[in-house]
């Protein structure tokens, strides 16, 4: 009888458990919680300020899970701590959980709509974020946030001059330190390298020393410094930067460049193996594989490098599975790919950005260099032609419009633009460098 009643007690259990979830009422889903700073992120009291000021609206929310107001707060919150700590994909797919709640009560929220175009360009997910810039513009055509919005997404698909009139509207309805950022990357991709430090410095001017936006525009300032050739004012700015805003992962990688220009490479490889420690940025990655193949440490150059792809292409897979969320790294795989030897994978991914965005001079300086990199002289031509069309002065694309112009049979062009670009900064890329010198060399 014993053996007998196990069986009924079990499948008694079963029923109970199924009635209780059957018949349980649906509860707010589960809201996403900060994830604690580490290292030298978690020193000082901006972290304490910032988790108490998110633990705040997290118990708003549980109180009142209609508190539409904090949830927004809330995302907000998390986009600005995907910015500082580098931790992206967490915060951003954290931030969008709580804005597609915002907009699913209300649709036509105008602050939800900004930070979800926000957040797309943040993902590089330009034309996604184009189109909800557009939505909100339409909601309230006089919010200057919107028109900045606007701004970055017209920039990165390559829509220049309606980039600049965003811009300006931007700038009527609400000059601020965003606005004249804004203005000071336009005026660095039309060639007028003067105009854009004076936006730049007014930027840097009308924020609060010490955030995040205005050390990020401080650090701005002095990498545009360093791309006219002038170290040492770029490498005041990094220290400011540093100084006001302690452990700086930016401020960090600006000045192991100035140090690697100087060749004091062990200089350079720990700072920026100390911002790489801080902040999750590829791009720190990425440069330690310049430096450590400058300081005749191939192993370690070529880990960095696999260590790059391997970031990149994870977050791409990420966005390949998920077309509303996650970082599109074409373009930075490209060149990845290009410091592993891995040719054709490199073309793939310059492919891929360029069929997103083909007006994007960036995207056409890209694909031009890795023509060039595959020894195709003729099609890199045509895409450089194309990066070029704005007149921008930047020194390292001179100096590959160069290197191709020299190669298509236009020798005395494309060597006048390989000795500005070395005269103005060599140091800005090593790899681009040796080549132009070895070019002016073969004269």
């Amino acid at each position: 009888m014993r053996k007998n009643l196990y069986p009924v007690l079990l499948l008694t259990f079963g029923l109970a458990v199924a009635a209780i979830l059957f018949f349980k009422k649906p509860g707010a889903s589960a809201l996403p919680e900060p994830k604690d700073r580490t290292g030298r992120l978690a020193l000082g009291g901006e972290w304490v300020n910032t988790k108490a000021s998110m633990q705040g609206l997290l118990a708003k929310l549980r109180a009142d899970p209609n508190d539409q107001k904090s949830r927004l707060l809330l995302a907000e919150a998390y986009m600005q701590e995907g910015r500082v700590t580098g931790n992206h994909p967490y915060y951003d797919a954290a931030a969008m959980e709580l804005l597609q709640q915002v907009l699913k009560a209300d649709p036509e929220s105008f602050e939800a709509l900004c930070c979800e175009a926000s957040l797309s360009l943040t993902q590089h997910h330009f034309s996604q974020g184009l189109a909800l810039a557009q939505q909100a513009q339409a909601l309230n055509p006089n919010s200057g946030y919107v028109y900045g919005l606007l701004t970055d997404a017209n920039v990165e698909l390559g829509r220049y001059n309606e980039a600049v009139k965003t811009a300006d509207k931007m700038n009527q309805v609400r000059p601020d330190l965003t606005a004249y950022a804004r203005v000071s990357y336009l005026r660095e991709i039309f060639g007028d390298m003067p105009g854009a430090i004076q936006a730049m410095d007014m930027a840097v001017k009308a924020g609060y020393n010490g955030l995040e936006q205005t050390e990020w525009s401080r650090v701005a300032l002095g990498h545009l410094y360093e791309v006219s050739g002038k170290l040492p004012e770029a490498e005041s700015y990094y220290q400011q930067a540093l100084a006001l805003r302690p452990n700086y992962a930016y401020a960090l990688a600006g000045l192991a460049r100035v140090a690697a220009a100087r060749h004091d490479y062990a200089t350079a490889i720990k700072d920026l193996s100390l911002a790489r420690a801080t902040v999750k940025d590829y791009a720190f990655t990425d440069e330690l594989v310049d430096v450590y193949r400058l300081n005749h440490q191939p192993e370690e150059a070529d880990k960095m490098a696999r260590e790059s792809v391997a970031m990149l292409a994870d977050a791409a897979k990420q966005a390949n599975d998920n077309e509303q969320l996650g970082h599109y790294t074409d373009r930075e795989l490209a060149y990845a790919y290009l410091k592993t030897g891995e040719l054709d994978k490199a073309l793939a991914h310059a492919k891929i950005e360029y069929a997103r965005r083909p007006d994007n001079i960036d995207v056409n300086e890209t694909l031009a260099w890795v023509y060039y990199k595959r020894g195709d002289f003729k099609e890199a031509q045509k895409y450089m032609t194309v990066a070029r069309r704005t007149n921008s002065q930047n020194p390292v694309l001179l100096c590959r419009a160069g290197l191709i112009l020299t190669k298509t049979g236009q020798v005395a062009e494309g060597q006048a633009l390989i000795t500005k670009a070395l005269n103005t900064a060599p140091y800005l890329n090593p790899e681009v460098e040796a080549e132009g010198k070895k070019m002016l060399a073969a004269r």
